[in-house]
Formats: C-alpha cells, sequence, structure tokens
C-alpha cells in the first residue's frame, strides 16, 4: 500500500520538467481527446509542437487559444510508487518568431510527422501528487 500527498506548485513544475513526455487533453467535436507528446517546461509554460492541420492546433488556431489539461508521470507499478502532475491551462499558438526558432531548436518532435508550429500552455492550475510506501 502507499499514500498520497499532495505536491507544491514549485516541486509540480520541477518534476514535470524532469521527464520528456506527457499527455495533452483537449475537446475534439465536444468529446475529449487525449494525445501523447514530447514537452519542455520554461517558466510557467509547458511547450509542445504539432501540426498545423492538428486537431489542438486547428481548436488553438480557430479560436485563438482553447482550454487543456497536461499531464505527466512516473510510477513504479511493483512499489506502487510515483508522481503524477496535471496542468490546467489555455494553449495557444506561439507567433513570435524569436520564440519559435528557440523552441524549435530545444524541443525535437518524436514522431515522423511535420510539426511545422509551437503551442505554449500557461500553467493556470497546476496539482500534483506523490505515493509514496505507507
Amino acid at each position: 500500500m502507499a499514500s498520497m500527498r499532495a505536491l507544491s506548485r514549485e516541486h509540480c513544475l520541477e518534476l514535470l520538467a524532469s521527464v520528456p513526455v506527457g499527455r495533452v487533453v483537449f475537446s475534439m467535436r465536444a468529446l475529449p481527446a487525449i494525445r501523447p507528446v514530447n514537452h519542455l517546461v520554461d517558466g510557467d509554460t509547458v511547450v509542445i509542437r504539432s501540426n498545423l492541420a492538428g486537431a489542438l492546433a486547428s481548436a488553438a488556431t480557430q479560436s485563438g487559444a482553447v482550454v487543456v489539461a497536461y499531464e505527466a508521470d512516473t510510477l513504479d507499478l511493483d512499489s506502487h510508487t510515483g508522481w503524477t502532475v496535471i496542468v490546467t491551462g489555455t494553449a495557444r499558438l506561439i507567433l513570435d518568431a524569436a520564440r519559435q526558432a528557440r523552441y524549435e531548436g530545444l524541443l525535437r518532435p518524436w514522431v515522423d510527422e511535420p510539426m511545422n508550429c509551437v503551442i505554449g500552455i500557461d500553467c493556470d492550475l497546476v496539482t500534483g501528487y506523490e505515493l509514496t510506501p505507507a
């Protein structure tokens, strides 16, 4: 058995920055959609890359911004320990050319598809929990 304790915002962002992959959750045709993506954390922004034709980028383009959740974790199935972090915030296309170029240099997509846009997710609400041995 394990016990669960809440983590501070700062610790959550440190943990999120320590792993390369998470899941972005957004609404597509009024239903939840989840996509695994690699990311980086820059201050209070989670940065991902996408394709402008993709569902999340299209939603952000049409409305200027879209509310999403972003989740990452590390769990040990044998010991029932680990952590999970969830960020809820607004996702927007990053349009500033200098920021785009910087993030494109730092964040290489894992999939073999054109990733022609950079999306920043504001860390408006950050929650996290750690599972520790009881």
